[in-house]
């Protein structure tokens, strides 16, 4: 599956498309890590999750996902 997602990422890098994945569901998905450390390390308290899009993931087109464009 990464060889797909990566392909797809290159593709629309080479064509000057919107990427499978973008910036913010990159960050969204990369602080679960850090957050559970520090959840850990506090006996497994809740910790507050980080809006990277100031509350403008309400309204974005959803864009994570493959499709059939392009190939």
């Amino acid at each position: 599956m990464d060889w797909f997602v990566f392909n797809a990422f290159v593709m629309a890098i080479k064509q000057r498309k919107q990427t499978p994945i973008d910036v913010y569901d990159s960050l969204t998905m990369s602080v679960i890590t850090p957050l559970s450390e520090k959840s850990l390390k506090k006996g497994n308290a809740p910790q507050e999750f980080p809006d990277f899009t100031k509350g403008k993931w309400k309204e974005r087109k959803n864009t994570f996902a493959l499709d059939d464009s392009g190939f």
